[in-house]
């Protein structure tokens, strides 16, 4: 019985801990601006195969989607402002980062041909884009 019991609690005190750790990765990215590929995309925000000709959002917070690039300067002056709405806002609004040298198709699906280019997603209302560096009032 002692043998038992020192072989099993070590197994669950591990996949209590490994739980714990998992639990912990979903609420990682709170308050954090979240750097997301296509298929999350999809997943997250929209997905524009499915259909294309109404946007239907998938999010559950307004949501603010940077198309950006690493080598490019107003992106990386934009990205500081990004990073303190996130903190600021997290219980109100979700804030994304698409990489357009990474994710090409992407960028191609929504016209995205200047940088930075955030999109708007409100939860009601029709999505804006705007390009340029913006000033943390005006986002």
């Amino acid at each position: 019985m002692k043998k038992l019991l020192l072989f099993f609690v070590p197994i669950f005190i591990m996949a209590y801990s490994l739980n714990a750790q998992s639990t912990a990765g979903e609420d990682s990215n709170y308050g954090k601006v979240i750097h997301i590929g296509k298929s999350d995309f999809l997943k997250k925000i929209y997905d524009y195969e499915k259909n294309p000709d109404k946007w239907v959002y998938n999010g559950k917070k307004p949501a603010i989607i940077d198309f950006y690039a690493d080598w490019c300067g107003p992106c990386r002056m934009l990205s500081p402002t990004l990073e303190s709405l996130a903190e600021k806002y997290n219980d109100d609004i979700i804030i994304y980062k698409v990489n357009t040298d990474e994710e090409r198709e992407l960028a191609a699906a929504f016209g995205i041909t200047s940088l930075p280019t955030p999109l708007f997603r409100p939860m009601d209302e029709i999505p804006q884009m705007a390009q340029g560096v913006l000033l943390k009032k005006e986002l």
